[in-house]
């Protein structure tokens, strides 16, 4: 069938059957029942071996119906060829298909993929698309019949192949024909080649109805991108652009910001003539502020004006109680710092304490509030705290957290810096997410980590060896 034995209800398809050169004559018929139509082909063309429909309709086809055609010459006929099945798309609405519990699959493993129907029907089919001509069908049967909905186990999978997959909806009585294809569904499997980087512009920090830009980017030279967020069902992808020699990147707009963009986020890498994806770049975790109504106030010791090399603690506050604070700090996009909350009679609060200041601590610093069972979702910011650092001095060096304000773990909260070691709110210049490798310095914050110990030397503290962060 040309150009393919899956056409769209309405659409022209020709029939084509092939023999030696020495055939005089072709028929084609089809099993079960007669196909009238072919009579009305003209004679010039039958003898060539071609069978043209114009207008595909539900009399052309149906299960159990397929065509076959032989060729006659002088001395002899040929055997009946194979069956071919036509199948007709497009009688009924498009049904969903989504992955469960996620289309980002390990190598090696398995999925489920469930495909529902607004409309009742007898069978799904699971077709896999883009590595042979015609697509190869699975077909479930519902466990009551006329039901809107069926599953198709897949697996196991591998990142040297791609898994893209289209479901339809069947009716085993007249006419015979499938729903519109369901949008393509791809699985992701992550491989081995270099992770890219997921950043954000403006900031990680954002209120509903504002904008904001993820960007995925590489220097392995990557045609194309895919962004996915944490539990969901589908993922967004995106053609590279060279944004300067060597690099490529792909920008995802959430515009406007809802609540539900709140989550943590990944991206993957891939060239166009390859089906292989990246490993993971490095957890990216949005969070969406004005969605706890309490207040928090921000305040530093000894005051907003220092001179280099002092010492300041910025203290977040609040009358409410929450589990954790945030400190962030305007115009940085990396992650904010997030310490657990004390309760200081009368008041909950956090210390987030820098040392030997530079001019890179000063600017603005802002802080919220967060619950555990939401961590995602945060208070309307503090007032904004603006710290003025005088004079000239060393590079800012990492202190060790002041007071009994206790560093997160990691099994806290899915947004709980991580904590190796004896020692706590420890640092080496950048901020540690649980799974993160990737980590460079926020200028001016605060940083802790889980993947440097520090040692106490006269006239300050020093980083000692780094241990090593297992992925997430």
């Amino acid at each position: 069938a040309e150009p393919g034995s899956m056409i769209s209800q309405g659409s022209p398809v020709t029939l084509r059957c092939q023999g030696s050169r020495q055939v005089q004559e072709y028929r084609l018929y089809r099993e079960k029942n007669p196909a009238y139509w072919v009579r009305q082909i003209q004679q010039e063309l039958v003898k060539k071996g071609y069978f043209p429909i114009g207008f595909i309709t539900s009399e052309h086809a149906g299960l159990g119906l397929g065509y076959r055609c032989q060729y006659y010459s002088h001395t002899h006929s040929s055997e009946p060829s194979d069956p071919l099945q036509l199948v007709v798309t497009g009688a009924y609405s498009k049904p969903t298909l989504s992955a469960l519990p996620s289309p980002v699959v390990a190598s090696g493993g398995n999925v489920t993929l469930q495909c529902v129907s607004q409309v009742a029907h007898d069978s799904f089919f699971l077709c896999k698309e883009g590595e042979d001509e015609h697509p190869q069908c699975l077909n479930s049967q519902p466990r009551t019949r006329g039901s809107s909905w069926a599953v198709f186990s897949v697996g196991p999978v591998s990142p040297s192949r791609r898994w893209s997959y289209r479901c339809y909806g069947y009716d085993s009585r007249p006419p015979y024909v499938w729903s519109l294809p369901s949008d393509l569904l791809e699985l992701l499997v992550p491989g081995v080649s270099k992770k890219p980087s997921l950043s954000v512009q403006p900031g990680p920090v954002v209120a509903l109805g504002e904008k904001l830009t993820l960007q995925c980017g590489s220097d392995a030279g990557y045609d194309r991108f895919v962004l996915y967020k944490e539990g969901e069902r589908d993922f967004l992808q995106r053609s590279g652009w060279q944004p300067q020699a060597g690099l490529s990147q792909a920008n995802f707009s959430l515009d406007p910001v809802r609540g539900s963009h709140r989550g943590r986020y990944r991206c993957y890498g891939a060239h166009n003539l390859s089906s292989e994806w990246s490993a993971p770049s490095d957890p990216l975790d949005i969070l969406i502020s004005g969605q706890i109504y309490d207040t928090v106030s921000l305040s530093v010791q000894p005051g907003p004006t220092v001179a280099s090399g002092e010492n300041v603690t910025l203290l977040c506050q609040s009358q409410g109680q929450f589990h954790t604070f945030l400190l962030t700090k305007e115009g940085a996009a990396h992650p904010p710092l997030r310490l657990r909350s004390e309760h200081r009679a009368p008041k909950y609060q956090a210390e987030f304490p820098m040392s030997l200041v530079t001019s890179a601590h000063a600017g603005t610093y802002r802080c919220y509030g967060s619950l555990s069972y939401n961590s995602y979702l945060l208070t309307h910011p503090s007032d904004p705290l603006e710290l003025v650092v005088s004079g000239e001095g060393p590079d800012p060096v990492l202190s060790e957290l002041k007071g009994s304000a206790q560093v997160l773990p990691q099994e806290s909260s899915g947004l709980g810096w991580s904590e190796r070691g004896s020692e706590r709110g420890l640092a080496r210049g950048g901020l540690t997410l649980r799974g993160e490798e990737d980590n460079r310095a926020l200028p001016g914050m605060p940083t802790l980590s889980g993947t440097a110990s520090i040692m106490k030397r006269r006239g300050g503290w020093r980083e000692g060896p780094e241990e090593a962060t297992g992925p997430m």
